[in-house]
């Protein structure tokens, strides 16, 4: 059989990135050992450290990389002297926003999971979320962020501009539709199409490509309203397909079904390379102390393997992630009284892929400060 060779540019950020993405890729090179693939990591600047090396927050450099790679994994980025200066010209957010414009990453999905062993620290009740399986497919690339804005002349008003057209609703629509063919076979477009028109023209375009998916059921919530039931019961949710602002709110909001940022993957797609990250933050306060959670990260990874194809190997990730959970090989704040480091949680879920350990011993090892088995 012959091996496959992926090469994955990593852009590891800011804050936790480096610490979050060491862990991802120590579980990918146990998914190549384990399966004899063969991945190669291309590291480069992106966000506030890539503005201190070079002044941009993306370099050429970067960008080449990018595109010359397989997929990209991203760490986080941010850092508190751009977001505490409202004057500052160059941010980190502009290398993102570049990214996702060059790359033509215009579909992101976010799975958003109740784990069972989890469902205490989520602050809603464990009977409202428990079975909660949802996709959400946010619009990346239009409305609102990329519009144009500006200040009025007299720089007493400003304004941001929303605007679509049919062929961005209809390739994000046909993603969408064609997952909730795979799973329960519902999709939910949330809009505000009693107000806005590109939200009419929302609906009006996935009203006209729901007949071409005759086996998925079709409803439509308000923005408001499905900001509610997402709260309200989220389990009667499947697929959901909304624009950029709305998909930047909601699947915020949904993230604290899982009771953790830090175990929430996504993955940004196009017609070219596709981009895998954590959805949580650069988080600076927990930046070098051993505390961040990596889950989040390397379940993003899962999503790069079943992106490559490679759904067995997203499977076994998937699975010594759900071993980890179930043990409480877990950061502190998931498990505040017997935490575990950053590279323990990795080093437990690296060693599950690659063939399996003893969840007891491990979690005794640790317990003595032994961050491994061996």
């Amino acid at each position: 059989m012959d091996v496959l060779k992926k090469k994955i540019a990593v852009l590891a950020g800011d804050g936790i990135g480096p610490e979050v993405c060491r862990e991802a890729i120590k579980v990918l090179e146990a998914v190549a050992e384990r399966f004899g693939h063969q991945f190669t990591f291309d590291q480069q600047l992106m966000g506030a450290c890539a503005i201190d090396a070079t002044g941009d927050p993306l370099p050429a450099q970067t960008l080449d990389a990018c595109f010359a790679a397989d997929a990209v994994l991203l760490g986080a980025i941010g850092d508190p002297k751009y977001d505490n200066n409202p004057a500052a010209k160059v941010r980190p957010e502009q290398g993102l926003l570049r990214l996702r414009k060059s790359l033509g990453l215009y579909a992101n999905i976010r799975p958003v999971t109740a784990y069972d062993a989890l469902l205490a620290h989520s602050p809603l009740k464990p009977e409202r979320i428990s079975g909660t399986d949802m996709l959400i497919f946010r619009e990346l690339t239009g409305g609102i962020y990329f519009g144009d804005k500006g200040r009025t002349a007299d720089g007493q008003g400003a304004y941001d501009h929303c605007t679509y057209s049919r062929e961005e609703v209809a390739r994000i629509a046909h993603r969408a539709f064609q997952a909730a063919e795979t799973r329960r076979g519902k999709l939910t477009l949330v809009d505000k199409a009693n107000v806005l028109e590109t939200s009419r023209l929302w609906r009006e375009v996935v009203q006209q490509i729901a007949p071409q998916y005759p086996e998925v059921r079709v409803d439509y919530l308000f923005v408001d309203n499905a900001a509610m039931q997402v709260i309200l019961n989220p389990k009667q949710f499947d697929v959901i397909l909304t624009e950029n602002m709305f998909g930047d709110i909601i699947s915020d909001e949904a993230s604290v079904i899982a009771g953790s940022l830090g175990l929430l993957p996504s993955a940004s797609v196009g017609d070219q390379v596709a981009l895998f990250e954590p959805i949580h933050g650069s988080f600076p306060q927990a930046k070098g102390r051993g505390i961040a959670n990596p889950i989040a990260t390397i379940l993003s990874g899962a999503m790069m393997l079943e992106h490559f194809g490679l759904q067995e190997e997203a499977d076994a990730v998937k699975a010594a992630v759900q071993a980890a959970l179930d043990t409480n090989i877990l950061t502190p704040e998931l498990n505040a009284l017997t935490p575990c480091s950053t590279e323990q949680v990795g080093n437990f879920i690296a060693y599950q892929v690659a063939g399996g350990i003893d969840c007891q011993m491990y979690k005794e090892n640790i317990a003595v400060g032994m961050s491994t088995i061996i």
